[in-house]
């Protein structure tokens, strides 16, 4: 993880006319090789920064949310900038709209959010590279394993957060 004082962090589409702001350090920085983040990315991987939705400040613009299938049959939905349709993160199924998967490489400065792990490793491309240091997985992992105290920390809050919201409806 990046030292704290370099947030907050900001990031937005080609066109620049979505803007948005990482509040704090992501929960979790994952780089993907699974087919379908291949697929979706047009590139070898996916570099998702996982973090909470309300740490994410929009600074101009509004993306339009995409709902796109996914692996798991219970879909995603990809905010895309509505003029250059970048894609800027996503959310999915499991987490909903609390968590949000950054495209770490619509930041300003992607360099400061490296990934923590590389996941679904099995269907990486053959010429890439894995660095050595960097915990990688042939498919997904035990986040009690892999996280820092302090993301797993946010994360329970996170979680009773939304089922207190979910007690409301």
């Amino acid at each position: 993880m990046p030292a704290p004082n370099v947030y907050p962090l900001q990031g937005g589409c080609d066109c620049r006319t979505v803007r948005y702001q990482l509040e704090s350090a992501p929960l979790f920085v994952h780089c993907c090789h699974c087919r379908w983040c291949q697929r979706e990315s047009g590139a070898s991987f996916a570099l998702n920064a996982m973090i909470e939705a309300d740490r994410v400040t929009l600074l101009a613009g509004a993306p339009e949310v995409v709902d796109t299938p996914s692996a798991s049959g219970k879909g995603q939905k990809i905010a895309r900038c509505p003029q250059c349709r970048v894609a800027l993160w996503s959310n999915y199924s499991g987490a909903g709209p609390s968590v949000r998967f950054v495209r770490v490489g619509t930041l300003d400065e992607p360099d400061h959010l490296p990934p923590n792990i590389h996941i679904f490793t099995a269907s990486k491309q053959p010429w890439v590279v894995l660095p050595e240091g960097t915990p990688a997985v042939p498919a997904y992992y035990d986040r009690k394993i892999y996280w820092p105290a302090a993301s797993l920390a946010r994360r329970e809050a996170l979680l009773e957060k939304i089922a207190k919201m979910a007690a409301q409806q």
